[in-house]
């Protein structure tokens, strides 16, 4: 079903993203719906692993459109991120021009032939530009991990939405993409990214949002299980580690409980499964401790108590 942009309200789109599983509070929603009506990217700051990049593949699930993602590392460069030319089928072209003979062809014709769509390799941005039928929804994943160059080439990108590609000409977006660009801060990004977009920080849930996220993506779930999973991960986050566990790890989790037929925590079912809730050796050994000595509560909290600590 497609749906009208121009007739989304904010709980229009709480209820797409609902749809797709995903739990949006309103400032989130209304982020979301800000950047659609507005035409504008959508920054998206916060921890690893607390939903930022699922808001891009739910709201592409929810427009009913394609996701194109663009993945951003250390050395990403223009040509890797919009287009590249498919050098070893153009060298292939060559080779059989020549031995089939290229009498009465001029220099500038051979060159057109192999400078042309044929030939064309299309990367994540171009491919955003260039989707035919409606708007798709462009994913810039972690652009912090790029170099701080790249920032300014995405800039003149997504500025008008166009490039020019020397050999055919200048491509113009035919529906212009909804954009999400997220970022962990592992370095600062420019201040002209961050004036083009709109801001949202996602944070580390609140023991309502997280318990909703696993019962939306889980259910049927035991509801006391839930509750002493979202009650021993907000303790997890009060530790001192070298890096906090988000929702990812709590999905992760939880699934693997339910697969294991558990319901409920105990110590011994706990330990061998610490790898799934924290990612270093360090951070498994302080929480076997800390299991150890009685300073993770297994208990389960009735309800209105799961949620006094956020």
């Amino acid at each position: 079903m497609t749906v009208n942009v121009e007739e989304l309200t904010v709980e229009k789109v709480q209820e797409l993203l609902a749809g797709q599983r995903y739990v949006a509070d309103r400032d989130l929603a209304t982020a979301v719906y800000l950047s659609l009506v507005l035409g504008k990217p959508l920054l998206v700051e916060g921890p690893a692993g607390v939903g930022k990049t699922e808001i891009a593949k739910a709201l592409a699930a929810a427009l009913d459109t394609r996701l194109i993602r663009l993945q951003c590392y250390e050395g990403l460069d223009a040509h890797t991120a919009l287009y590249e030319w498919n050098y070893a089928k153009q060298i292939l072209r060559i080779r059989l021009e020549e031995s089939a003979g290229t009498a009465g062809r001029s220099l500038e014709e051979r060159e057109r032939s192999i400078f042309s769509e044929e030939f064309l390799l299309e990367r994540p941005l171009l491919a955003a530009l260039r989707q035919p039928d409606r708007s798709p929804v462009l994913l810039i994943d972690e652009l912090d991990r790029a170099d701080s160059e790249f920032d300014a080439f995405l800039l003149e990108v997504l500025s008008d939405f166009q490039v020019t590609i020397p050999e055919l000409g200048t491509i113009q977006a035919r529906h212009r993409p909804h954009v999400i660009i997220t970022s962990n801060r592992t370095r600062e990004l420019s201040d002209a990214v961050r004036r083009r977009c709109l801001y949202l920080w996602i944070d580390y849930p609140s023991p309502e949002k997280e318990r909703a996220v696993i019962e939306a993506r889980l259910p049927g779930i035991d509801a006391r299980l839930a509750r002493q999973i979202c009650q021993f991960m907000q303790q997890v986050r009060r530790m001192d580690l070298d890096k906090l566990p988000g929702t990812a790890e709590t999905l992760d989790w939880a699934r693997a409980l339910v697969l294991m037929h558990v319901d409920a925590l105990e110590p011994e079912v706990i330990e061998p499964m610490l790898g799934l809730i924290v990612k270093t050796n360090g951070d498994v050994q302080r929480l076997r401790r800390a299991l150890h000595d009685g300073e993770l509560v297994l208990a389960a909290a009735p309800a209105q108590e799961v949620g006094s600590d956020g």
